[in-house]
C-alpha cells in the first residue's frame, strides 16, 4: 500500500498511472517528485551579489577563477557569467572534501551550498560561506584561461572558452542586452518580427558576392547545353543563395502589416579580411508602409539613440571595463551622439565640404564614390561635431530598389554616420513605381523575371514605403569599443576560418 504520507504525491501523477503496489510506476514518480520538492534552486553570482539582505542558505554554481589558501580555510572566487564580479567563497578546513577543495585550480566548475554573509573583506559586500563544495568538474594545469592578460588574437583560436574571460563575458552581455533592446524599440512602436528565409534566389544588393546553395556534387554537375551548370536538377530547381538582406520579404509584409522588421543573420562572400566586415553577421532590418526618407531617417535616428542609450545606462560595470581597458574615450562618444541632434546633409553638399577642407585623405573625394570610413568620420568628428545623416545619393552608386527622385540623378538614400566608426545605418525610401522600378532593375543588369513576386507588390495596391538596416556587430563596435568585428560574434565567420 501507499504510505498515507505519499499518497498526495502519488493522486498527483494520476495520468501516469500511479499503483499502490510499490511498483515501477509509482516509484519513478514519487521520486520524480521528491527531487523536485527537496532540490534546493541555485541563485545566480548577480543575485547573490546585489542581496539586499543575508541569505540562510544559498546555491550558487559557476566557476573557479581563483583559489587562495589560509591556515583554517581557502578562498575560492567563483564566476557564473551572469555579471562580471566574482562571488568570494569561504570553504573551512571542516569540509569532508576540504583535501579536494584545496587543489582546486581555474576552470574547474563547482556547486557551492552555504550561507550567503556580510563580508569581512574590502570591495565586497557579500560573501559565501561554504557547508557544502561540490566539485561538478575538475580543471587541471593546461587549462589555457590563467590569471594574466591574454591578446584578442590569441582569444580567438580558443572561441570556445573566451566567453569565460571578463572581456568576452562583458562584450556577449553587451550583446544580449542590445538584442533584447532591438525587439524591445520594434514592440513599443507596434512593428511586427519577421523571420525572413535564409535561403533565396534573390541578390537584394546586386553585388553578386553571395554563398551558393547547391546539394550538385561538382566532380559531376549536370551541364546546360552551353556547358554550364544546369542548375534546374538542382534541390531547389534553380541557383539559391544564402541571404545578404531579408529587405525584399520585408517589404512584402510592409505591404499587408505596415510596420515589420527583421533581425537575423545575413551573409556576404566577399573575400574581405579588414576588422570591418564578416562573411556571417546579423542585420536589423525594418520596413514601413505609408513612409517616405523623412520617415525613415526620423527612425533610424531615434534607433540608434534607443540603442547607445541602453548601452550607456544597462551595465555600469561591464562599461566601466570596456572604458577602462578597451577604448578610454567611449563614454565620451557614447555621451556625443546621445547628446547631440543628427545633422542633415545631402550627399553632394557632404562631398563639396569634404573637397574643400584641405584634409588630405588616404582615399580621393569625388561626386559620384561611395564615401569611406575616413570620410564619414571626418564629418561626424571635425565638420559638424555631432552624428550626421547623409540623403540623395547619385544613383550610379545604390542599388536597384532605391526610389529615383525627380533630378533623374539621385535616389532616396541615406546613410546614419556616427563618430569612431561612420556608417551604422543604411536606408533609402523605396521605388514603389512598378515602371521606374523595372527600369531600374535592367539598368543593374537584372533580370526582371528574377523580381516578378516584388513587381507584383507595385502593380496592387502599391504605396510608398521605406527602410533600412543596421549591422547589429557594428553597434556593439560602438557600444563596446572593441575595435574588430570578429571580438563581437560568438563564433566569427572570415575567409579562411569556420571554425568551431
Amino acid at each position: 500500500m501507499i504510505p498515507a504520507n505519499r499518497r498526495g504525491i502519488a493522486a498527483r501523477y494520476g495520468s501516469i498511472n500511479a499503483r499502490d503496489d510499490g511498483g515501477a510506476n509509482f516509484l519513478f514518480s514519487f521520486v520524480a517528485e521528491a527531487l523536485h520538492e527537496n532540490v534546493q534552486k541555485p541563485i545566480s553570482v548577480r543575485a547573490a551579489l546585489a542581496s539586499t539582505a543575508p541569505l540562510g542558505s544559498a546555491l550558487v554554481q559557476g566557476w573557479v577563477r581563483t583559489r587562495r589558501d589560509a591556515k583554517a580555510f581557502s578562498f575560492l572566487e567563483v564566476n557564473d557569467g551572469s555579471c562580471l564580479r566574482n562571488l568570494q567563497v569561504i570553504a573551512p578546513a571542516a569540509l569532508a572534501n576540504y583535501a579536494e577543495v584545496q587543489h582546486l585550480i581555474t576552470g574547474a566548475s563547482v556547486a557551492v551550498r552555504g550561507s550567503l554573509v556580510a563580508s569581512q573583506g574590502q570591495g565586497q559586500k557579500w560573501e559565501l560561506s561554504a557547508e557544502e563544495v561540490t566539485i561538478v568538474g575538475p580543471s587541471d594545469a593546461a587549462y589555457p584561461l590563467q590569471k594574466k592578460g591574454h591578446t584578442p588574437e590569441f582569444l580567438r583560436e580558443i572561441a570556445h572558452l573566451r566567453p569565460r574571460s571578463n572581456l568576452f563575458g562583458a562584450v556577449f552581455r553587451m550583446r544580449s542586452r542590445l538584442a533584447f533592446a532591438v525587439h524591445r524599440f520594434f514592440n513599443e512602436r507596434e512593428f511586427v518580427y519577421l523571420h525572413a528565409p535564409i535561403i533565396t534566389g534573390s541578390d537584394c544588393e546586386g553585388a553578386g558576392e553571395m554563398f551558393r546553395v547547391t546539394t550538385i556534387d561538382p566532380a559531376a554537375a549536370p551541364k546546360a547545353p552551353d556547358g554550364s551548370v544546369d542548375f534546374s536538377k538542382d534541390f531547389f530547381g534553380r541557383p539559391t543563395y544564402l541571404t545578404v538582406s531579408g529587405q525584399l520579404e520585408a517589404e512584402a509584409f510592409a505591404c499587408a502589416l505596415s510596420r515589420v522588421y527583421t533581425f537575423g543573420p545575413t551573409f556576404r562572400a566577399e573575400n574581405s579580411n579588414t576588422s570591418r566586415h564578416a562573411s556571417e553577421f546579423w542585420m536589423i532590418e525594418p520596413e514601413m508602409a505609408f513612409c517616405d526618407l523623412a520617415g525613415d531617417m526620423d527612425l533610424a535616428e531615434d534607433f540608434v539613440k534607443a540603442l547607445i542609450r541602453e548601452a550607456r545606462t544597462g551595465s555600469a560595470e561591464d562599461l566601466e571595463l570596456f572604458a577602462k581597458f578597451v577604448d578610454k574615450e567611449l563614454i565620451a562618444r557614447l555621451d556625443f551622439v546621445l547628446e547631440r541632434p543628427f545633422q542633415r546633409v545631402s550627399y553632394a553638399e557632404a562631398v563639396k565640404l569634404l573637397a574643400e577642407s584641405g584634409k588630405a585623405f588616404e582615399h580621393p573625394v569625388a561626386y559620384g564614390t561611395n564615401l569611406q570610413s575616413e570620410h564619414e568620420r571626418y564629418l561626424t568628428e571635425v565638420v559638424f561635431k555631432c552624428p550626421v545623416t547623409l540623403f540623395n545619393y547619385p544613383k550610379e552608386i545604390k542599388p536597384f530598389y532605391m526610389r529615383l527622385n525627380d533630378d533623374d540623378k539621385t535616389v532616396t538614400a541615406m546613410d546614419v554616420l556616427v563618430p569612431g566608426i561612420g556608417e551604422i545605418v543604411g536606408g533609402s525610401q523605396r521605388e514603389e513605381r512598378p515602371d521606374f522600378l523595372e527600369a531600374s532593375i535592367r539598368r543593374h543588369g537584372l533580370d526582371p523575371a528574377d523580381y516578378r513576386w516584388y513587381l507584383d507588390l507595385r502593380r496592387w495596391g502599391t504605396v510608398p514605403h521605406a527602410g533600412f538596416g543596421l549591422g547589429f556587430e557594428r553597434v556593439l563596435m560602438f557600444a563596446t569599443g572593441v575595435s574588430n568585428i570578429r571580438d563581437v560574434i560568438p563564433f566569427a565567420r572570415t575567409p579562411g576560418n569556420a571554425a568551431f
